[in-house]
């Protein structure tokens, strides 16, 4: 008897992708089920597609709780967990030429948030969590609380380009605008970086030379819609592993990576 994963979803936009994996649940092209659609923005069009779905719904709005730290920070409370020396050190969003003061007001600020996305998502037993259009970048704070196995992370993330190339808000422009023959989309697992996750799986499409910007996100969310579910598959069918390997490099030195790997069917 197959087992059926439980997941959630993150979403701040209209959802299509949302839409594709509710979907494939729906048609058995996932062993899942939705368990609940989570969102910083209370107008975001994913809610409606969640609750047409009879799937529960929460929001947690990120810009009420950054105005409540501008507008009195030295009473604003984080979490009592949080620790921001400790966050700091992990997260690779930042570096030295950032406003350190600006730094310290996005972590604690994005902690005090995903707090209460955790005591949220705490009401649904869940396994796995997918950003579905999620536009904000998560913390250490909440990377911790969630993943204590590296080898089997938990929250998994589509991107509009082939990473590492263009990490960022504007995947599919940015390929657009570079002059790129060739376009496509990632899903990875998320870590302390922005779109620096170990890669599950990439779909690639041809750029010709009468693509527009949006014709070039039209053929990239057709892949998408494919991608997500298949990887989110895989994960359900504990087929995904993470390890750490050690790469050589020129000049005799290495470095570190950690890379997914796929087991394969048996007999396949």
């Amino acid at each position: 008897m197959k087992k059926n994963i439980k997941i959630g979803a993150l979403v701040s936009g209209g959802g299509s992708n949302l839409q594709a994996i509710i979907d494939a649940c729906e048609s058995d092209k996932i062993d899942g089920e939705m368990v609940f659609v989570g969102t910083d923005n209370p107008i975001a069009g994913g809610l409606k597609r969640a609750r047409q779905h009879n799937i529960p719904t929460f929001v947690v709005d990120y810009n009420e709780i950054i105005n409540e730290f501008k507008n009195n920070p030295r009473e604003f409370k984080a979490p009592d967990d949080f620790d921001p020396a400790e966050a700091l050190s992990r997260q690779t969003f930042f570096h030295g030429r950032h406003d350190q003061q600006k730094i310290n007001a996005f972590l604690i600020t994005r902690a005090a948030a995903e707090f209460r996305l955790l005591r949220q998502m705490a009401a649904f037993p869940w396994d796995l969590l997918v950003l579905a259009g999620f536009m904000r970048k998560l913390s250490p704070y909440i990377l911790d609380c969630i993943d204590k196995n590296p080898a089997r992370p938990r929250i998994m993330n589509i991107h509009p380009a082939l990473l590492p190339a263009f990490p960022g808000t504007d995947g599919y422009g940015d390929t657009l605008r570079y002059g790129c023959k060739v376009g496509g989309c990632t899903v990875h697992f998320v870590d302390y970086g922005e779109d620096s996750g170990p890669i599950i799986g990439q779909r690639a499409f041809a750029i010709e030379a009468h693509d527009t910007l949006e014709s070039v996100k039209a053929k990239g969310l057709q892949f998408e819609w494919e991608l997500y579910p298949a990887c989110i598959q895989l994960y359900a069918e504990d087929r995904l592993k993470v390890k750490e390997e050690t790469c050589p490099a020129s000049g005799g030195k290495s470095f570190k990576r950690r890379v997914v790997k796929i087991k394969r069917v048996q007999g396949a």
